[in-house]
């Protein structure tokens, strides 16, 4: 499993773009003797006994646009391209129980394993989805894990409600008067405008939300049409949001379509504002939730409940919010590259913890499926 890994690392693929890692999984679920079914992304399907209950457990399988600095030996072989999340880690461990289940048999229904693709760009989830997943395969409940670098080795951390912020990008774009940097008052200063309303967008959660509301706002583009004497008649400004609701989620973009309104009324230029949601909320609920409490104190993991709700956004939002679910996270190790942020050029998944989330996954099937009495 560890060559395994560590090969995965060395051919990341983007999102929609992962057809080595899809062959790869395929491959390895149909030599186990699992239904398989491919698309967007891939479906591993597991029956035992005569149990009507099903469970699908979720993997992310997409790596991230980003150039790799680490010094191991299995670098990615793909300049530019690199796993910087982990999400190697979390295909080998839901492989690893494919394998384990499938040669016990140690629970009575239906498992699903679900690899799914783009989960980097909230796309994903939701691509299967629109496949025909849940028809296909109807599930009761649905689990994810995502390795958390700085948390202590193979520690469960999960909570009820709200786990993950939305996302939700906005672009606001500015026509005002270009001119001659000389005489600025003849024209509309895109740049002054734009600067006006990045300033005011502060504002919305300093003074618009409740302070313990968990939400940011983020300006990360500012370009203009302007030159080294030409003052920009367009300015378009591009960043994103989060959320713990949706209720301020819609609060965030009323306000924000307000400042634009306000500041392009009061110089007089046309100000509009889009807003594109790629992340709902996360919410994880009670009972599968309880659920992921038991089988970590049975797997004789360290289980911190009730743990704060994590700034990241996540595609699990939609598996969760059309079936009860959890997403709980998984300590990756607190030092070295292990101890990296998620995102980080020398990042790496800890070898020492798919064998922890394996273990961990196959408790939670067989707690969730248990064996019947009447089976050997």
């Amino acid at each position: 499993m560890t060559q395994l890994r560590r090969d995965l690392h060395r051919h990341p693929e983007l999102g929609f773009n992962e057809t080595r890692t899809r062959k790869v999984i395929a491959t390895r679920l149909r030599e186990l003797g699992l239904e398989v079914h491919q698309g967007a992304g891939v479906v591993g399907v597991l029956r035992s006994g005569e149990g009507n209950r099903t469970i699908a457990l979720r993997a992310d399988m997409d790596a991230l646009p980003i150039t790799e600095t680490s010094t191991h030996d299995y670098v990615s072989d793909f300049p530019g391209v690199m796993h910087a999340c982990g999400h190697d880690g979390h295909t080998t461990m839901l492989l690893g129980a494919a394998e384990l289940l499938a040669a016990t048999f140690s629970f009575d229904g239906t498992v699903v394993f679900v690899f799914q693709p783009n989960e980097e760009h909230g796309l994903g989830a939701r691509a299967m989805i629109d496949e025909g997943l849940l028809d296909r395969c109807p599930v009761d409940e649905i689990y994810a894990i995502h390795n958390l670098p700085g948390a202590p080795l193979g520690e469960v951390s999960t909570r009820a409600g709200i786990i993950c912020n939305s996302e939700t990008l906005f672009e606001i774009a500015i026509e005002g008067q270009g001119g001659h940097a000389l005489m600025p008052q003849t024209g509309v200063d895109a740049i002054t405008v734009g600067a006006e309303i990045l300033l005011a967008l502060q504002t919305v959660v300093a003074r618009k939300l409740a302070p313990a509301a968990g939400a940011v706002v983020s300006v990360t583009e500012f370009l203009t049409d302007g030159q080294r004497n030409v003052l920009p008649g367009k300015a378009v400004l591009k960043g994103d949001f989060r959320a713990r609701s949706a209720d301020d989620r819609a609060r965030i973009a009323q306000f924000i379509q307000q400042i634009a309104d306000g500041i392009g009324s009061a110089h007089d230029v046309g100000i509009s504002a889009a807003f594109d949601t790629q992340f709902v909320e996360t919410i994880n609920a009670g009972g599968p939730t309880e659920a992921v409490y038991r089988a970590a104190e049975t797997a004789g993991c360290t289980l911190v409940r009730d743990r704060p709700a994590m700034s990241f956004s996540e595609d699990f939002a939609h598996f969760a919010a059309a079936v009860p679910g959890c997403f709980l996270l998984l300590g990756n190790g607190e030092t070295g590259r292990h101890g990296r942020p998620l995102h980080a050029s020398d990042y790496d998944f800890n070898d020492d913890l798919w064998v922890i989330g394996t273990g961990f996954w196959v408790q939670l099937v067989q707690d969730r499926l248990p064996l019947r009495k009447d089976q050997p």
